[in-house]
C-alpha cells in the first residue's frame, strides 16, 4: 500500500497539521523475518532513546507509534511491569523506537524528541503521556492538544511551533523508520525485537517473562 502525495497533503489539512507537508510516506512491506541483534542495534539517524544499563545481557528494542491503540495498551499494562522487573534490575537495556504510521503519530514524536533532547528519562515520560491521553490529541484538536502538553513540559509557543516545522528533525526520524521498514521488515506496531529475535504485535508480560528468563538461563 503507497499513500499517495495528493491523499497525505489532504489528510494534513484536516489535522491542522499542514506544516508537515514534508513527511514521505513509506511502502510497508508484508514480510517479515528476524534479524541479526547487530542490524536492530544499529542507530541510523536520531541518537536511541533507551533505559536500563548499556552492557545488560538482554536488549529489547520496541518500534511503536504513537497513535497505535495497541502500543498505548502495552504502554499502560505491560511496558510497567518489565521496567520494574528487569530494567530497573539492571537485566535488560529497553530502546524505544519511533515508527509514526500516520502525520499525526510523526507529530507526536517530534515532540517527545524536542521536550526530552538528550534525555531518555524525560523522553520516556512524555511518551508515557502522550501514549495516556492518546484520545485526545489523536481523536481532535491535535495541534492544540500537541501545544498544550509542550508547555505543560516547558516548552514556549514558539518552541513547540519550532519543532513541529524542525524539517531535519522530521527527515531523520522518516530515514529511522525506512531503515526498520527496508532492512529490518518492520511493517506494524507494535514491532519488538529480544536480543535480535522479532515478536510482533501486542505481546504480554507473561510472554515475555517467558523468552526473558530463558535467554538469562543461557
Amino acid at each position: 500500500m503507497i499513500i499517495t502525495r495528493r491523499a497525505f497533503t489532504a489528510a494534513l489539512s484536516l489535522t491542522g497539521l499542514s506544516l508537515l507537508a514534508g513527511f514521505s510516506p513509506l511502502r510497508l512491506i508484508t514480510e517479515a523475518m528476524a534479524q541479526s541483534a547487530a542490524d536492530v542495534a544499529k542507530p541510523v539517524s536520531l541518537p536511541d532513546m533507551a533505559l536500563g544499563p548499556a552492557d545488560a545481557p538482554i536488549t529489547i528494542t520496541e518500534f511503536a507509534s504513537m497513535t497505535c491503540p495497541h502500543c498505548a495498551a502495552f504502554n499502560a499494562d505491560v511496558f510497567p511491569k518489565i521496567k520494574s522487573t528487569y530494567i530497573d534490575t539492571g537485566k535488560i537495556r529497553y530502546v524505544f523506537r519511533e515508527f509514526p504510521l500516520d502525520i499525526k503519530a510523526a507529530a507526536g514524536s517530534m515532540l517527545s524528541r524536542c521536550i526530552a533532547k538528550d534525555d531518555a528519562g524525560k523522553y520516556f515520560a512524555v511518551t508515557d503521556m502522550l501514549f495516556k491521553q492518546q484520545g485526545d490529541w489523536v481523536m481532535k484538536n491535535t495541534t492544540e492538544t500537541l501545544t498544550r502538553i509542550g508547555k505543560q513540559a516547558g516548552l514556549s509557543q514558539q518552541a513547540v511551533d519550532d519543532c513541529l516545522k524542525d524539517q531535519t528533525l522530521l527527515d531523520k526520524i522518516v530515514a529511522d523508520q525506512k531503515f526498520a521498514n527496508e532492512v529490518l521488515k518492520v511493517n506494524s506496531t507494535p514491532t519488538f525485537f529480544l536480543n535480535g529475535e522479532m515478536i510482533k504485535g501486542e505481546t504480554s508480560f507473561e510472554e515475555f517473562d517467558k523468552r526473558i528468563k530463558a535467554l538469562l538461563k543461557s
